[in-house]
């Protein structure tokens, strides 16, 4: 008998016993579960309502930017970014013309809505939206939000190609999304990746709970939508994170929820009305969390509460840790703003707060959010002082520093701090201690004293203001 016949013989035999085995296994993944999806439907569907964005600057371009023969300056911002895409003779506008910065967005409605970034029609003299059929419509800026950079945007037109609106509320991270957009000005490219994941803070973006995806999102992109399996957008790709320029695997997009709302606001009113508390946050380290004693790290301390916002008219106070709002658990801080900027306006919110090691509830009443909050402090010089065992040296601060430095509560001014715990702390000269431990500190004499009732070994939460922000710092005492 040959091998091969043995070998069938062998497998047939086996058969039940191999069956038998399958049928108490769980069954198989589809492979639609697993399998790599097939975009060409949803493309075909919903790309024709992603359209192409242009506009006519005027100064986009300067005299610096050129040398005395006309030509780029290899110190112009501009020149890398020529070179890279246009090569080294590439495109330069001819004099007196209008730069055209090129981006994408999406039609919201058969009556002409389009939906983009702020930054793509930012400064525009003109905004031309081009359809994927050819067709070009000079658009009205209906209204246009920099803080969550969502811009709306109305073309006259009827019976337009519109987009089926979703929520990034029921996203996972692993899940398939697929962006349509204009990168470096090629139209109604499709690109696929998945959710890396959700709630990234970025900086100066407080209030957008951004989606992160590795979707290849590049100039251009921005404004487009983020579209789910079932085509329907569940984000509008904002931003990417990139040492080069170009796509680096870490792109972001806003929520759609997000975008939806601010787009009612601005068809609504022309602006956009956010809740704040009115204080100034920071992580929870470990070492923090030791000092204020929580098991583990979570929620945001509160590092200041500016006076008449309403967390102070709420009782808020600097050392409180916000461990939930409106019954949402806090992680982290960088979870507070979105919430809180999500609320509406004139509404009470419930805060979980935890101080001196009780948690306790707080209401607070929301206010608008000011359209711009400036606070400046400036050094104070002081007379140097021995220093201390966390390798401090501290001073008073008079009456007309604190008034000069916009300070309510008194403390005191870190000459020079010398090696030792404090500098590993993060500690620096110029920074002002408002409190140690918990204890306000009003002169360098009651300074002494709290660090003097501190136990060797010991960790505490120094409250300090550095230029216009205050932040805890974990010190620990060293040992005798």
């Amino acid at each position: 008998m040959s091998i091969a016949i043995r070998s069938l013989l062998c497998l047939s035999l086996l058969m039940p016993a191999i069956q038998g085995i399958a049928s108490d296994a769980p069954a198989a993944p589809t492979a639609t579960r697993f399998g790599l999806p097939d975009f060409t439907v949803l493309v075909q569907r919903y790309g024709p309502a992603v359209v192409n964005i242009s506009t006519k600057q005027s100064a986009l371009y300067g005299p610096q930017d050129f040398s005395e023969d006309g030509e780029l300056s290899e110190d112009s911002p501009l020149y890398d970014f020529f070179r890279r895409f246009f090569g080294e003779e590439g495109p330069l506008p001819e004099d007196g013309d209008n730069g055209r910065s090129l981006g994408s967005g999406f039609i919201l409605s058969p009556d002409g809505y389009v939906l983009t970034n702020a930054h793509v029609i930012e400064a525009a003299d003109e905004i031309i939206v081009r359809t994927s059929d050819r067709r070009e419509f000079v658009a009205e800026l209906v209204g246009a939000d920099e803080r969550s950079d969502v811009a709306l945007l109305k073309v006259d037109g009827t019976d337009l190609p519109a987009v089926d609106i979703g929520s990034a509320a029921d996203l996972q991270v692993g899940e398939w999304v697929l962006a349509i957009g204009s990168p470096f000005g090629f139209e109604h490219s499709a690109t696929a990746g998945i959710v890396s994941a959700k709630g990234r803070s970025l900086p100066a973006e407080d209030y957008i709970p951004f989606i992160q995806t590795d979707v290849a999102i590049n100039p251009g992109n921005s404004g487009g939508p983020l579209f789910n399996l079932d085509g329907q957008v569940v984000g509008v790709n904002s931003q990417i994170y990139s040492r080069t320029g170009g796509f680096m695997g870490l792109s972001f997009a806003i929520p759609i929820d997000v975008a939806m709302d601010v787009m009612a606001q601005l068809k609504d009113k022309g602006r956009v009305s956010r809740s704040w508390l009115g204080i100034l946050i920071q992580d929870v380290t470990r070492e923090l969390a030791e000092t204020f004693g929580l098991r583990h790290p979570r929620g945001a301390l509160v590092a200041q509460v500016l006076p008449g916002s309403p967390a102070a008219v709420a009782g808020l106070r600097a050392g409180d840790i916000v461990l939930a709002f409106n019954g949402k658990e806090v992680a982290t801080s960088s979870n507070l703003p979105p919430m809180v900027g999500a609320a509406r306006v004139g509404t009470e919110a419930m805060l979980m707060v935890l101080r001196d090691g009780e948690t306790i509830e707080l209401a607070v009443m929301l206010t608008e959010l000011p359209e711009e909050e400036a606070f400046t402090v400036a050094p104070v010089q002081a007379e140097p002082a021995a220093a201390d065992r966390l390798g401090l040296v501290v001073e008073d601060l008079s009456a007309e520093a604190r008034e000069r430095l916009g300070l309510r509560e008194r403390g005191v001014i870190v000459d020079s701090v010398e090696s030792g715990p404090a500098q590993r702390g993060g500690l620096r000269a110029g920074d002002i201690i408002i409190s140690f431990d918990g204890e306000a500190v009003p002169n360098s004499s009651r300074f002494r004293q709290l660090l003097d009732a501190v136990e060797p070994g010991d960790a505490v939460a120094v409250l300090v203001q550095r230029g216009d922000g205050r932040m805890f710092y974990p010190i620990r005492v060293p040992a005798e």
